[in-house]
């Protein structure tokens, strides 16, 4: 690990979406990971990520494809922050595609950092798509993994492959599970759990939305704030801190719909939630019904890991940080 006084390179998988535009703005603004000064920043993606300052790099780069990650591992990474994925709804549309991406492309990320001459630090973004009904109504750090999607499954062979790196002494591998990231910016994308930032930004903008399942679904959230706070916080971590099961589940805050309605009408006023229409979707209402409800993430939190602890800070987030 790096310590105080010495500089490190990061590199950032999955760098032009979303949370890794974030982490990127965060990473450059404070200077330092860990107290470890930050000499560069490499930005890889299949598209070009922007570039905020010049010390940071960007590498259109397809992981999966031959010698790619060898090349990326060879500028010699101190902390790679692997995001790269396909989401959730597109992965069970496209399987060849999720499984190229989320398990051909993290496959080659690790094989590439198992060869290279050196043990970078390693944060993986998992899913709570790992699990799959039927759960308990509270999901325990001992409880086993049952996904029951493509994307689930890919995350899931990720968690194994990344704990049998660290064991072996390949990387220094941490996996956090992500709860649904929630609001989302800009424009909506392929995955099942969009509506969840839909039903809170577009009324928020003064636009309709469409709720495609009961408001009864209850489901954990954090802030994309939180999202890259977890990033940032699990790159400091130490194995022995961390232990030898290496995949934590994060904290989040978990609230029904109707609960994130009744947010949205005490942020924003009744007319924002007026704005919210049903407009059931049975492809979105089976995935969705299948996912895990709330967690203890016990471990996570002794670690220090933090986050929201309302739906209504949620939606403040949102407004402070990307609202338009």
């Amino acid at each position: 690990h790096a310590v105080c006084g010495t500089r490190m390179r990061v590199l950032i998988t999955g760098a032009a979406g979303m949370i890794g535009r974030k982490l990127t703005q965060r990473l450059v603004a404070q200077g330092h990971v860990g107290g470890a000064e930050i000499s560069a920043v490499d930005l890889a993606d299949v598209v070009a990520a922007p570039e905020p300052t010049a010390d940071c790099s960007a590498l259109v780069a397809d992981l999966a494809a031959d010698h790619v990650a060898q090349d990326l591992l060879a500028r010699e990474p101190d902390v790679i922050f692997h995001l790269a994925g396909v989401v959730s709804g597109e992965a069970e549309a496209d399987f060849d595609r999720g499984t190229r991406v989320n398990l051909d492309g993290t496959r080659a990320l690790f094989d590439a950092v198992r060869i290279s001459p050196t043990t970078p630090r390693v944060v993986f973004t998992s899913s709570i798509a790992v699990f799959g009904a039927p759960v308990p109504e509270v999901i325990t750090d001992e409880y086993h993994l049952t996904p029951l999607t493509s994307y689930g499954t890919q995350k899931m062979i990720g968690e194994a492959l990344l704990a049998d790196y660290t064991r072996r002494g390949f990387m220094d591998g941490i996996g956090i599970r992500l709860p649904t990231i929630t609001v989302r910016p800009g424009k909506p994308n392929a995955a099942a759990s969009g509506f969840f930032s839909g039903i809170i930004r577009e009324p928020l903008a003064g636009l309709e939305a469409l709720l495609p399942v009961p408001d009864s679904v209850v489901h954990p959230h954090a802030s994309p704030r939180s999202a890259v706070g977890f990033l940032l916080h699990a790159a400091q971590l130490r194995a022995a801190e961390v232990g030898p099961h290496p995949n934590l589940m994060m904290p989040a805050v978990s609230v029904s719909v109707a609960g994130q309605i009744a947010a949205l009408t005490r942020v924003a006023g009744p007319g924002a939630a007026a704005l919210i229409r049903p407009g059931a979707d049975e492809a979105v209402a089976r995935i969705v019904a299948g996912w895990p409800r709330a967690f203890t993430s016990a471990r996570a939190r002794a670690l220090g890991f933090t986050c929201e602890s309302t739906f209504d800070e949620i939606i403040q987030a949102y407004l402070e940080d990307d609202a338009p």
